[in-house]
């Protein structure tokens, strides 16, 4: 039997080194039969928000619902709160995305677009408007580049009346963003929590929630609105049925993260991505996409390869080490690393050394 890759790819990824234990303790207890009717399923859901409130400091108004990913998020966020304006910073392919979505969905979307690899400027925003949702793509997964931290505050004072909210998928709960600023925040279970595909959380506050009910009875909002997941999350239920089996593991996740503490997981993320960093910089043949170090994401590295991404991958693979190629139009002039809490320092510092060895 050949030896277990290691998955750096940034989406799915490596699992989190304690899910097939938890796998097979859900297996055994049964807990992908049991109904997301029943008492069972309410005492999961509510363990999971309350371990995640506690793990990331959230604040006590938020509440979690799931979904099927967090791209569905996006439909459900403007169709429950939005009556016509938008305003979307655009920095890559999944932000983009959402604009596009806002479009086809026939709001009036406004973006403020930079190219790949940059971040949008605070000072380039339009000061006419106050649209009643803000998106930003904290860290887009397609390029690397990583919106810096205050500028969501600066946000909130620019816009007072709009709600922010943020796409997180690929950082959450990694690096340390100002909850108090933010009124809706989306993530994926498959990037820095490690674990296979199939679930989306949405986090939303009071505000939201309450732009949420003046809307709801113009009928705009879908059967999965936030008016459904409320009445729902009262019982801790979900409108429709879950990925339960997902949720009991995010759970069990939660609180390996918590026994581990999550400055820990903060300090070695770091590391981790300094010397990969490091390592890109050092080189003429590869190097870091993201140029100003400022907008580099922590928890997605993205190199451009002088047309070597197929050679990397594959030499990479042969060594038992997976790592993602570019995305969309960068595809073969891009490789992508995953830096999650799942792969060690010693996974991280192998994958250093080989690619060391292998590229000018």
């Amino acid at each position: 039997m050949s030896a277990k890759k290691i998955f750096f790819t940034t989406g799915p990824s490596a699992l989190f080194y304690t899910v097939e234990e938890h796998l097979r303790t859900a297996l055994r207890k049964q807990i992908p039969s049991i109904s997301h009717r029943s008492k069972a399923f309410s005492q999961i859901y509510q363990h999971t928000e309350e371990q995640l409130k506690q793990l990331a400091g959230l604040p006590q108004d938020y509440r979690l619902f799931f979904t099927s990913s967090a791209t569905e998020v996006w439909e459900r966020m403007l169709q429950s709160a939005v009556v016509s304006d938008t305003l979307h910073l655009v920095n890559g392919a999944f932000s983009k995305r959402f604009f596009q979505v806002a479009q086809k969905l026939q709001y009036q979307a406004i973006s403020v677009e930079v190219p790949p690899g940059n971040v949008v400027s605070m000072e380039g925003l339009p000061t006419e408007v106050m649209p009643e949702l803000i998106g930003v793509t904290h860290n887009e997964t397609s390029t690397g580049a990583q919106q810096p931290v205050k500028d969501l505050e600066i946000l909130r004072t620019k816009y007072p009346e709009s709600l922010i909210t943020v796409d997180a998928v690929s950082s959450f709960p990694v690096i340390d963003l100002p909850f108090y600023q933010i009124d809706a925040l989306y993530f994926s279970v498959q990037k820095c929590f490690g674990l296979p595909a199939g679930l989306g959380g949405w986090l939303v506050n009071d505000r939201f929630i309450e732009k949420s009910k003046q809307l709801a009875p113009t009928g705009n909002t879908s059967y999965h609105g936030v008016d459904s997941f409320l009445e729902k999350h009262g019982k801790y239920q979900t409108p429709s049925t879950p990925n339960v089996l997902a949720i009991y593991l995010l759970s069990r996740v939660l609180e390996d993260m918590l026994e581990k503490g999550l400055e820990r997981i903060r300090m070695e993320s770091k590391y981790k991505s300094a010397i990969l960093y490091h390592l890109l910089e050092s080189k003429q043949t590869i190097a870091p996409f993201v140029k100003d170090t400022k907008w580099r994401s922590e928890t997605v590295i993205v190199s451009e390869t002088m047309d070597q991404t197929n050679n990397i991958i594959e030499k990479l693979n042969q060594k038992g080490l997976v790592v993602g190629s570019g995305y969309g139009g960068f595809k073969d002039q891009h490789i992508r690393i995953a830096n999650f809490p799942t792969h060690s320092k010693e996974q991280v510092e192998m994958l250093v050394d080989l690619l060391d060895a292998m590229v000018d």
